[in-house]
């Protein structure tokens, strides 16, 4: 099988080309990357003899069709940092909608056999109680999360429209290794590990959904065998922190001073809970593996010894 991975050189991208190298390892590989400062050629050093790797843009017509033929397609490549969509919204507009549509696009004119769109679960925006079903109405906050609704919803009708045999998957907040340091969970460690402030927005009492990468990537992957064509699946582990525990956390495990912890202005629009139902995926017998503290203490690690990766980003 000939699997197109787009955006592989990315934090959760490459981890996914990792599992599915070592899981499935009959399967040919195929990464399309632009290879922007979260899209890293380092991240596939060790399997570089392994895969196929072609520079280009999802937003080219061009560039996709470097790809030649391809069976599966699973769509990691978007712009993802919220922070960043507040600044300039334009390129999550161009590369998270126009990239998937001309992904879609190809996936028509070769008849691929599927495709699976990797999406967040900040399209439903923020919720106060209880946890978002696949079945919810998408509410996004931010830029970052109205291109991957956008997304989400062409995805569906290329699906209603045109019967493409799609798959969408909505994880949870993803950390572990390769992460670029600009998300919360490497930004503490690295500033942790310096004695630098750890910056917290507002009173640090926003609430995630923490789920480590390696687990989502096997939820993606059973999503992908075992999944219902045209279906919407949540991935999460039901590690639901505020960003504060999150803090005091890390720095608990690195023996640092709480004082390290400073708090600054809250960022727009920022969303106070994600919480995820997602009953539907473990009915196709996908559970977590990871215990949170567990996974966290191996991501610390990770950054401890791999300061040669981290180190000229900052």
């Amino acid at each position: 099988m000939k699997i197109l991975i787009t955006g592989g050189a990315g934090f959760i991208g490459c981890n996914f080309v990792h599992y599915m190298l070592e899981k499935h390892p009959d399967d040919e590989i195929v990464i399309l990357d632009k290879l922007t400062y979260a899209g890293r050629i380092e991240n596939l050093q060790d399997v570089m003899d392994k895969i196929t790797f072609i520079k280009g843009d999802i937003c080219n017509k061009e560039d996709v069709e470097k790809v030649k033929e391809c069976d599966v397609i699973f769509n990691f490549a978007a712009e993802t940092h919220v922070d960043r969509s507040i600044i300039d919204a334009r390129i999550f507009v161009k590369t998270d909608v126009l990239g998937t549509y001309n992904l879609l696009e190809y996936a028509r004119r070769h008849d691929v056999e599927k495709y699976i769109q990797i999406s967040t679960d900040e399209v439903y925006g923020s919720i106060k109680e209880s946890s978002s079903k696949e079945t919810d109405i998408l509410d996004p906050s931010s830029p970052y999360s109205a291109s991957k609704a956008g997304a989400d919803l062409l995805v569906k009708a290329y699906y209603k429209t045109y019967g493409l045999p799609v798959l969408i998957t909505r994880s949870s907040n993803n950390f572990g290794p390769y992460q670029y340091p600009e998300k919360l969970i490497p930004v503490l460690i690295l500033n942790a590990l310096h004695d630098k402030p750890l910056p917290i927005y507002g009173e640090g009492k926003n609430v995630r959904d923490w789920i480590y990468v390696q687990d989502n990537c096997e939820a993606i992957d059973f999503v992908f065998r075992r999944g219902k064509i045209g279906e919407i699946y949540n991935i999460g582990a039901g590690n639901e922190k505020t960003n504060i525990e999150i803090a005091n956390l890390i720095l608990g495990e690195l023996n640092k001073p709480k004082g390290l912890i400073k708090f600054v202005k809250d960022r727009p629009g920022h969303d106070f809970r994600y919480s995820l139902n997602c009953e539907k995926i473990k009915r196709l017998g996908w559970i977590p593996r990871y215990k949170f503290e567990e996974a966290l203490r191996a991501t610390m690690e990770w950054y401890r010894e791999n300061e040669g990766w981290w180190k000229p980003l900052i």
